[in-house]
């Protein structure tokens, strides 16, 4: 057996990447799924057509390597995160659209959680679940399709649902409906599961009313999870892997060693940091995560007391648009043919010319968490063209990824010396470039590219034996280029003041 199948089901695409010994991508496939976007604030995807084309990619690079299923380790799942699916078990089918983590529309409820008994629901649910209470996360999304899909609520008490983040809805379709599962690292996103006694928690569920009967059982990143239909791919294979898009990221960045941190440029921007195995609360509004848990996932981490799974925790800082900005120049202002046209436009001039973009288009993630910010463009003259505003937006990237470095390093206490970074943007060099003059430290981008799938990939080969430890691993990771910071201190802390001005013009705009 040569291979280990990533499959990389992400935000707007389905992927399946094929690994070898190396951790190196022999073939990959990728298909784009449409996006929904039926009111303002509101995000919305077709979990069938998720199924449909995550089954068609995984079968599709099969046939591009010319391998047989036989030639699999395992599989490993990544996936886009707190992204809702509820179904119905009898049929396996969807009650309604699933609800994109990028979805806004239950907001006003949070805020309305948030003043009760002044803050204090707020501050539990952050002592529990380590996150903020926040639109983001799956609990509201499962509460607002309980009351507003008809009859949702009473099959959910009479135990006819299921509830899953993609994770759990992949592996519901690949093993016909026999398991219902997920990992910490997804589960830690749903403001339902409690940190400290690593289930989900009853207190939560009665607090946002949703029945315990819908929640999938909760299994190690890194162990034998089930078996595939044989007629998906020819003959079973193992699942063995599985964890959330940003933590995969980590763990494929080889992150194993507590302060070491990676950032992830996809359609948001995530960066996660390496605690150790312990929950590290954050004073400065960044969230607290499972990073990965495993009887072959120690790495660099020991178990907890009573047991052989060791549990590796994070801090997250969540920037909402990060490639997403860049969409919206191609899709929205239509001011470039594609993505990558965004470098060449943005470097045609020397500076933005005092220009703002402050992409709150679903509002602020970390570290301002501020649901009702909008976008702002601020600053421009007869004078600005779209060449500073491409400017503009990629700098908009590079100043809230800095934004969550300074809060990861008041945190930690640690005074981070280098970011790991990987995604679609960290190929465009000129933001890059920018990244390292506003984070004032040395940017190391990846030889891989792939690897979010690569770390799914990795907690499934350690689970199948097919990758020994994480020295192996760690010898395999290795840096395509490196980017020093080209501007002086002074220069650096003036543009990120500037920056926090035009986002505190973007705050609360929106009305309830």
């Amino acid at each position: 057996m040569k291979y280990i199948l990533a499959l990389d089901q992400g935000t707007t695409s389905s992927r399946a990447v094929l690994f070898n010994r190396d951790g190196r991508p022999v073939a990959a496939a990728q298909q784009e799924f449409t996006q929904h976007f039926p009111k303002p604030g509101w995000v919305e995807h077709d979990a069938l057509e998720i199924w449909q084309t995550q089954k068609k990619v995984m079968q599709d690079v099969l046939q591009k390597a010319a391998i047989s299923a036989s030639q699999i380790k395992g599989i490993g799942i990544t996936n886009q995160r707190e992204t809702t699916v509820l179904w119905d078990r009898r049929t396996g089918q969807p009650i309604a659209p699933a609800i994109v983590w990028q979805d806004r529309r239950t907001a006003a409820f949070c805020d309305q959680l948030k003043r009760l008994s002044a803050s204090q629901t707020a501050q539990r649910i952050q002592h529990k679940t380590g996150l903020v209470l926040d639109a983001y996360f799956s609990a509201t999304k499962i509460a607002w399709l309980l009351d507003h899909v008809q009859g949702a609520r009473r099959n959910a008490e009479l135990g006819h649902l299921a509830f899953g983040t993609i994770d759990t809805w992949l592996i519901w379709q690949l093993t016909g409906g026999r398991v219902h599962a997920t990992d910490p690292s997804n589960a830690s996103r749903t403001l339902l599961f409690n940190l400290h006694t690593q289930a989900w928690d009853p207190a939560l569920l009665k607090l946002f009313n949703i029945p315990a009967s819908l929640l999938p059982n909760v299994v190690p990143s890194s162990g034998l999870l089930a078996e595939t239909e044989p007629h998906l791919l020819g003959m079973a294979v193992p699942i063995a892997g599985l964890a959330g898009d940003q933590q995969a990221a980590t763990f494929g960045q080889a992150c194993f060693a507590p302060g070491m941190a990676k950032n992830t440029y996809g359609t948001g921007c995530f960066m996660l940091m390496n605690t150790g195995n312990v929950p590290m609360p954050s004073r400065n509004q960044l969230l607290t995560t499972v990073a990965w848990q495993g009887p072959h996932a120690r790495v660099a981490n020991k178990p907890q007391k009573g047991s052989n799974l060791a549990t590796a925790y994070a801090l997250e800082g969540s920037v909402f648009m990060g490639g997403a900005t860049v969409q919206w120049l191609r899709d929205g202002l239509q001011i470039i043919q594609k993505a990558s046209d965004v470098e060449a436009l943005a470097a045609s001039v020397e500076d933005t010319g005092d220009v703002y973009l402050v992409p709150a288009f679903a509002g602020l993630g970390a570290p301002d968490w501020d649901g009702q910010a909008r976008g702002t463009l601020i600053g421009m003259t007869r004078g600005t063209s779209r060449a500073h505003i491409a400017r503009a937006a990629l700098e908009a990237i590079a100043w809230q990824v800095a934004d969550v470095f300074q809060a990861m390093s008041k945190d930690s206490g640690l005074a981070l010396k280098e970011l790991r970074v990987d995604g679609g943007a960290s190929q465009n060099n000129l933001l890059m470039q920018m990244q390292a003059n506003a984070l004032g430290v040395s940017v190391l981008r990846s030889s891989i590219t792939e690897t979010t799938a690569l770390g799914a990939a990795y907690l499934a080969g350690l689970a199948t034996g097919f990758w020994s430890g994480a020295e192996e691993i760690t010898a395999q990771w290795a840096v395509d280029q490196t980017f020093e910071p080209q501007v002086k201190s002074a220069v650096r802390q003036a543009g990120q003041a500037r920056w926090r001005e035009a986002v505190n013009r973007s705050r609360a705009w929106a009305k309830e």
